[in-house]
């Protein structure tokens, strides 16, 4: 790998944000992703090189990390923090159409669930995959799932639900997504969820870490 683009891969990995930021205290006064970002476009480095080349593996290393429990939700926080610090410079390359993404992925917390903490990871590290999120927030009704699905109906969706009694809901969200467009892919996640669940519900996948949902989506979507 390019040494400016292995340097932007050990910032997101290590979660060094910033120049400013004090994590981590062994990178202290170093260039974090925002800067090396900004200097790697500076350089004529193509927003996808950036992507492909630094954020998806160092991202991929992190959720792998986590799903072998070798770091923990602080540290892949902040990590997706550094990930997103480079984000905000590659967007508008997205958004313009000039670089394009892998795909749309749709994720809110259920009905009646105002947990987001596993539903910003896996929008984090799913974004950090090269896919555009649309992050719905928490309390998200079939409705608002269904309005969003019809703006962009070859998206893929994630649902996250933190507790037994809110797991229901997302059993009647998927009913009334598949429903109505039955090729849609769903996924789910969250502490209550299991496999069978998925299964019994009718969702298409089922993963009990983030990186499981990226793999899933560049596997069998991207």
């Amino acid at each position: 790998m390019n040494e400016i683009l292995l340097q932007l891969a050990k910032c997101v990995e290590a979660g060094k944000i910033n120049r400013i930021s004090p994590y981590p205290p062994g990178m202290k006064d170093q260039d974090g992703a925002d800067e090396i970002t900004r200097k790697a476009l500076e350089l004529n480095y193509k927003p996808d090189e950036i992507l492909e080349g630094a954020l998806i593996p160092a991202m991929s290393v992190v959720g792998n990390r986590f799903s072998r429990k070798e770091i923990f939700v602080p540290q892949m926080l902040m990590s997706a923090k550094a990930m997103s610090a480079a984000m905000v410079h590659l967007k508008p390359f997205f958004q313009s159409g000039e670089t394009k993404r892998r795909g749309t992925f749709i994720i809110g917390t259920v009905t009646g669930d105002l947990h987001d903490i596993g539903k910003n990871l896996v929008a984090m590290m799913v974004e950090g995959g090269g896919w555009e999120v649309i992050d719905l927030g928490v309390d998200v009704s079939s409705e608002k799932f269904i309005k969003a699905i019809d703006e962009r109906p070859h998206a893929v969706v994630g649902l996250s639900a933190l507790l037994t009694t809110t797991m229901e809901n997302m059993r009647k969200i998927t009913s009334d997504i598949k429903a109505k467009y039955s090729t849609t892919t769903v996924l789910v996640g969250g502490a209550p969820v299991t496999q069978d669940y998925c299964t019994k519900i009718g969702a298409d996948f089922y993963s009990p870490d983030p990186q499981g949902a990226v793999n899933y989506l560049n596997t069998h979507r991207g």
